[in-house]
């Protein structure tokens, strides 16, 4: 894992914690850590309140999460998605996808 960010699943709350930062440096380690750590759980609430940074391939993470999620029968939902997350999902016209 990178000091950049973390993924984690807190139990006492029963969300993911995704902390740090969401850009071309972290998500290929993220795309591939995430399908263990989601493999045990049938609801995925995944928490972004601690993102520090996020660019493009930040949100092509958020949506390759969605596709796993429908692939593998999974609930998921979103929490605390950064401003500049949103604004790029705006601008690129997949808001409607984010199941926040």
């Amino acid at each position: 894992m990178s000091e950049l960010y973390s993924l984690s699943f807190d139990s006492e709350d029963n969300i993911f914690r995704v902390t740090g930062e969401l850009t071309f440096a972290t998500v290929n380690a993220l795309l591939e850590q995430a399908p263990d750590l989601f493999e045990n759980h049938h609801k995925l609430n995944i928490d972004l309140t601690n993102v520090t940074r996020s660019d493009s391939a930040g949100l092509a993470l958020l949506i390759d999460w969605i596709r796993l999620a429908k692939n593998t029968n999974k609930e998921i939902m979103f929490y605390n998605i950064p401003a500049q997350m949103l604004a790029i999902s705006n601008a690129s016209g997949v808001d409607e996808l984010l199941p926040v």
